[in-house]
């Protein structure tokens, strides 16, 4: 296709890969039911090869259906910076910390790493915040190689 311009994509080191996590605070978390897809945007923290996503819980979201429903999610994070990009994709299953769990999260230095919680109509005082380990499968990075 002659009108088309091409840019080489090239695997990233693991050590570019963990760079760019934790450096990180947003991505996309897609879930999936039967054959049914939903991706949104989610706030996340990684430590030492975890993934920590933190989510509001209204008792009756599409979202909370969703994550208990999916076997498998998969979480981008990404840039596009004057042609020249990255992303990676973690592929695995999902682990809700126990109140216990949590507890513990909470009082850690990645627990305070989280950007600001999104809300949309919701009272502050009606939300409930909960926090799920994304128990990484896969993780694969690319980025921006040559341009043709």
């Amino acid at each position: 296709m002659e009108h088309i311009g091409y840019t080489y994509t090239i695997g990233m080191s693991d050590e570019e890969v963990t760079e760019r996590l934790q450096a990180g605070t947003a991505g996309v978390l897609a879930l999936a039911d039967g054959g049914d897809a939903y991706a949104l945007p989610v706030s996340y923290a990684y430590d030492d090869g975890a993934f920590y996503l933190r989510l509001s819980d209204d008792g009756h979201s599409k979202k909370m259906a969703f994550l208990e429903a999916t076997d498998e999610a998969c979480f981008l994070c990404y840039d596009v910076d004057d042609g020249d990009s990255w992303s990676i994709v973690v592929e695995g299953s999902l682990r809700r910390l126990s109140p216990d769990e949590r507890e513990a999260f909470d009082a850690t230095a990645v627990g305070g790493a989280f950007s600001d919680l999104r809300v949309f109509d919701e009272a502050i005082q009606d939300v409930t915040v909960v926090v799920y380990e994304l128990v990484a499968e896969r993780v694969t990075g690319r980025r921006t190689g040559e341009h043709v």
